[in-house]
């Protein structure tokens, strides 16, 4: 059999519709209640004002990670365009934070789910429904059933019902009661300034992870170029909107002090804002909703952390045995264990600080990327640059605004996250030094050409280095 016949390759099926709703989907709109609370008590209840922050420094990195989409059309994603920039060694880093991203993300939805079932059944404690997501979300990944990914359409229909009735109910309730914030207030920067909405749009740097989820994309995509960097800002732009005007009828219809709240309620604010409207089936609909999403968000972020390490451990960067396949299932079992013994961290770590080590990880991509296309544009390594004022300021201008803004959230999270991000990035460089054998050997590096992305080259490197599953 020739090899044309014997590989199976990527089908390039996605237009820009399917891959803006791609990433308006991966930002489903009901995200704006997973760090309701905690961006509301960070920003006195100028939550919207941080969410406007956050999508003005998101437009110019997703600007970026457009630009590096037309050079490098391929999967990979932040850790892609910083190894072909700047190297090895600054990719791998790219990546090793990035992965903290990932070993976060399943373990934020384990916790939300504990904290909202609890506010319907008190009486079992929050650990409890935690654990038992954890080890349900453990099994599916073991057995490799997907079916929580196949209901995904009826999650996002029913979340978008939901979105569309709080935001009725609470301009309802804002009009027909107590009008004392007024219709810009949300947008103000209150008596915290402009350091503390900088401290919340920091926080909000999760929500806007399509970034990734969309150029992962890029071998799937008819025309990459072209689509996926217009689908990248569309999204941005859409999810951004719904994230904005939500948030403003939260602000508009319960205002408390948020500063009284008890963490109880700062947790489960979705559940706090709902039952200010005094409809009960509201607020059992909500949880819900928020539950069976999350639980979904939680199984396809644990498959996909576990599909990374399965990788890593593959290519020689991590342990071996994290490439061990299940023998029945085919599934990295051991990297799915190693997930979720990570994820045993949900039992006694607080949602806020799960919270910031995403958007740490998060965000130091995003200022990699944005970093990527100056070095890549206007400083190559081998062929021109583009020429011209225009060019100087689409790939110098933007990109350094964009990391400017980039890096100002990031020193806005608390000094814990830095601690932590600090130790994970020293691990990655005992990594490098391990593999390179105390740095004499070069850190593996993926060959990528900037040929049509149809070529042999590119097949090979989609069958080398899969999508991520997400």
């Amino acid at each position: 059999m020739s090899d044309t016949q014997a590989k199976p390759r990527l089908q390039r099926a996605l237009g820009l519709t399917g891959l803006t709703l791609f990433g308006v989907t991966y930002m489903t709109v009901i995200t704006v209640f997973t760090t309701y609370g905690i961006v509301n008590q960070v920003t006195d209840g100028h939550l919207p004002a941080a969410y406007v922050v956050a999508v003005i420094t998101m437009l110019f990195t997703a600007a970026s990670y457009g630009a590096m989409v037309r050079k490098y059309p391929v999967a990979g994603s932040a850790y892609t365009y910083s190894q072909q920039s700047f190297g090895g060694a600054a990719g791998f880093l790219t990546g090793w934070v990035m992965l903290l991203d990932y070993l976060f993300i399943p373990m934020i939805n384990f916790m939300l789910i504990g904290i909202y079932l609890n506010t319907q059944f008190p009486a079992i404690p929050i650990w409890v429904f935690t654990l038992v997501a954890l080890l349900l979300v453990l099994a599916f990944n073991i057995l490799g059933i997907n079916l929580v990914n196949k209901a995904n359409f009826v999650i996002i229909a029913l979340s978008v019902v939901l979105v569309v009735v709080f935001v009725a109910l609470a301009f309802k309730q804002y009009l027909g009661g107590d009008q004392s914030v007024g219709l810009i207030d949300p947008f103000t920067f209150g008596e915290g300034g402009i350091g503390a909405i900088a401290s919340g749009a920091a926080i909000l740097a999760l929500s806007f992870l399509g970034f990734d989820a969309v150029s992962t994309l890029s071998e799937e995509a008819k025309q990459p170029r072209r689509d996926i960097p217009r689908a990248i800002v569309l999204a941005t732009l859409l999810g951004g909107f719904f994230f904005i005007l939500v948030s403003w009828a939260g602000a508009l219809a319960f205002n408390p002090d948020w500063a009284t709240l008890s963490p109880e309620q700062i947790d489960a604010a979705g559940t706090t804002v709902m039952d200010s409207f005094g409809t009960s089936w509201l607020t059992a609909f909500f949880v819900a909703i928020y539950v069976v999403g999350a639980f979904g968000s939680g199984m396809t972020g644990q498959v996909s952390v576990s599909r990374i390490l399965y990788a890593m451990g593959r290519d020689g960067m991590l342990p071996k045995p994290l490439a061990r396949l299940h023998q029945r299932f085919s599934t990295p079992v051991v990297a799915a264990v190693v997930v979720s013994v990570f994820a045993l961290s949900a039992l006694f770590l607080s949602l806020d600080t799960v919270a910031f080590m995403i958007s740490f990880g998060a965000l130091a991509a995003f200022a990699m990327v944005n970093l990527s296309v100056i070095r890549s544009y206007l400083f190559p390594k081998n062929g021109t640059r583009p020429e011209g004022a225009w060019a100087w300021i689409r790939y110098g201008l933007m990109p350094l605004i964009g990391f400017g803004l980039t890096i100002w959230l990031w020193t806005s999270l608390e000094a814990l996250t830095w601690l932590v991000g600090a130790i994970w990035l020293a691990v990655g460089v005992v990594i490098i030094a391990i593999v390179t054998g105390g740095f004499r050997r070069p850190v593996p590096k993926m060959d990528f050409s900037e040929q049509d992305p149809s070529t042999q080259q590119i097949d090979q490197m989609a069958e080398d280095y899969p999508l991520d599953p997400r």
